[in-house]
C-alpha cells in the first residue's frame, strides 16, 4: 500500500461513472428558478446578508431604469478613489489607514495611526524556529497552499486559538495582518532555495518600514528598492485589500465564521478559495496570455495583428483554448472597474521607471480593442472592461515578484478584508449560514446486492 498520486485507469473509469450519474441538466436551473453560482441570468448576485464594510457600485436608476455607469467601491462608505488620492497626495503609504478605516468603521486621527502602525509593527514577529521548523520543511510548489499550512500551524503556538471573544479574535487578526508579508516571503524564499537551487535569503523586516517596504525588502537579496517602487505596490495592496461581502473568499469568510471555529480555520479556507484561478489566481492567467501574444503576433504594435490574436482567444483557437480573453470582465462591473482606473495611472509612471513603455503600449491597446472584440463575437448582457488583474499582473512583473508570489501577496492585503468581515460576522450574526438546495433526484429502491445487473 502506498500514497496514491497518479490517476489510475480504474479510477478514470469511476470519474465518468460519478459524472454521469450527477450530472444536471442545465435547463433545470432556469426551470426551478435556482441561481446558479448565487447570480441570476443578468450576473446580480443573491442577497445572502448585510455588510457595512465596503459597497461596489456598476449601476444607477435612470426614469425607472437601471442604467450601468461607470464602477465606484466604497471602503466604509468612502469612494476609494478620495482614500488613494488623499494618502498618495501627502506621501504617505496607505496600508496602515485602510486597514484601521475596514477594521474600526472609521479614519483615524494622527494619534490613533500612529498607535495602530506601532502595534502592527510589533507584532510583525513569528514564533521561535517556526520559519525553521515550519516554512523550511516540506517545502511546496505552490505558495498558496504553504501559505495556508503555514497559517493553520500558527493555531498551536496560541495559548487561546479556540477562543472567538471580540478582543482574542481582533488580537488574532491583526496579528495575521502583521506576520502574512513574511509567511508569503518566506515561504517564496524556501521554495527558490529548495526548488530553483538559489541562494537562501531570510531578512527579518523593519519596524520602521511600512508593509509594502517590509515586502520588497525582505524578498530581494539586497533588500533595496526605489520609492515609487513602494509606493506602487502600497497602493496595489490597498486596492486589494476589501471588495465587498460577495466575493468568494470573503463569503467563505462569512460561512465559515458562521459555524462558530477558530480564526485560523476560517482564514484558511478563504484561502483555498482565493487560491483558484477564477479568483485570485486571474492575474497570473493575464500575465500568461500577454507572454503567449508575444510569442505569436509578429508586430504587437499593429492593432491588427493584435485584434485578429484576441479573435482567435475568443475562438479558443490561442493560449489555453479556454475562449476568454483574460482581464477583461467583471461579475459586477460593466462600464469601469474603479480599481483599474487607479491602477492605470500608476502603472504607467513605473513603465517609465523600468523602461517597459512598449509593454505599456501594448497593454493599453488590449484594453482598448478587447471590449469591441468580445462586442462583435459574444452576445452579453453587460458592457466589459478592464478589471483589477489586467493590470495588476504587468504591476507585480515590474517591481520583480516572482509570479509564485502574485497570490499570496493578494492574501497579505485580503486578509484585512476578510479579518473585518469575520468580526462582523461575529458581532451581528447567529446563526449558522444554512443555504437550501434542491433536490431533483428521483427515488428508487433498494436492490440486494445479488440481484444488481
Amino acid at each position: 500500500m502506498s500514497f496514491a498520486t497518479q490517476v489510475t485507469p480504474q479510477i478514470e473509469a469511476l470519474a465518468e461513472e460519478c459524472s454521469e450519474n450527477t450530472r444536471i441538466p442545465k435547463d433545470l436551473y432556469a426551470k426551478y428558478d435556482v441561481k446558479k453560482g448565487l447570480r441570476d441570468l443578468n450576473g446580480q448576485g443573491v442577497r445572502a446578508g448585510l455588510t457595512n464594510i465596503s459597497n461596489i457600485v456598476s449601476w444607477e436608476m435612470v426614469d425607472g431604469k437601471k442604467v450601468p455607469c461607470p464602477g465606484r467601491l466604497y471602503y466604509r462608505g468612502i469612494n476609494i478613489n478620495d482614500l488613494v488620492n488623499g494618502f498618495t497626495s501627502e506621501n504617505r503609504f496607505g496600508f496602515d489607514e485602510t486597514a484601521y478605516l475596514l477594521l474600526f468603521g472609521q479614519l483615524p486621527d494622527k494619534k490613533q495611526l500612529a498607535e495602530f502602525s506601532e502595534m502592527l509593527a510589533n507584532q510583525r514577529e513569528l514564533p521561535k524556529n517556526f520559519v525553521r521548523d515550519v516554512i523550511m520543511k516540506a517545502s511546496s510548489k505552490d505558495m498558496m497552499n504553504t501559505l495556508a499550512r503555514a497559517e493553520l500551524t500558527l493555531y498551536y503556538y496560541d495559548d487561546n486559538a479556540d477562543d472567538i471573544s471580540l478582543p482574542n479574535v481582533l488580537r488574532q487578526c491583526t496579528n495575521l495582518i502583521s506576520i502574512f508579508p513574511m509567511l508569503a516571503v518566506y515561504s517564496y524564499q524556501a521554495y527558490d532555495y529548495y526548488h530553483n537551487d538559489e541562494s537562501l535569503y531570510i531578512h527579518k523586516p523593519v519596524p520602521s518600514l511600512s508593509t509594502a517596504e517590509n515586502i520588497l525588502s525582505m524578498l530581494r537579496p539586497d533588500q533595496k528598492y526605489t520609492p515609487l517602487e513602494a509606493k506602487v505596490l502600497d497602493t496595489c495592496l490597498v486596492l486589494h485589500m476589501e471588495h465587498g461581502g460577495g466575493n468568494n473568499s470573503t463569503f467563505t469568510t462569512h460561512v465559515v465564521t458562521s459555524s462558530g471555529t477558530d480564526t485560523y480555520a476560517t482564514i484558511a479556507a478563504a484561502l483555498g478559495s482565493l487560491k483558484g484561478p477564477k479568483h485570485g489566481g486571474a492575474n497570473i492567467k493575464v500575465m500568461r496570455m500577454f507572454d503567449d501574444l508575444k510569442e505569436n503576433v509578429r508586430d504587437t504594435k499593429d492593432r491588427e495583428e493584435v485584434e485578429d490574436y484576441l479573435r482567435k482567444l475568443l475562438h479558443g483557437e490561442a493560449f489555453d483554448h479556454k475562449g476568454l480573453i483574460y482581464g477583461m470582465g467583471h461579475a459586477v462591473y460593466s462600464i469601469s472597474d474603479p480599481r483599474a482606473v487607479i491602477f492605470k495611472s500608476f502603472v504607467e509612471k513605473l513603465a517609465k521607471e523600468k523602461g517597459r513603455e512598449d509593454d505599456w503600449g501594448l497593454y493599453t491597446m488590449v484594453e482598448d480593442l478587447a471590449p469591441k472584440v468580445i462586442a462583435n463575437e459574444r452576445h452579453i448582457y453587460k458592457g466589459v472592461s478592464a478589471n483589477v488583474d489586467f493590470y495588476s499582473g504587468f504591476v507585480y512583473s515590474m517591481l520583480g515578484l516572482p509570479v509564485e508570489l502574485y497570490t499570496p501577496i493578494f492574501a497579505c492585503a485580503r486578509i484585512v478584508g476578510w479579518s473585518a468581515h469575520r468580526l462582523e460576522e461575529l458581532i451581528n450574526v447567529d446563526k449558522i449560514i444554512r443555504p437550501a438546495y434542491m433536490n431533483i433526484c428521483e427515488e428508487h429502491k433498494y436492490i440486494p446486492l445479488n440481484e444488481r445487473p
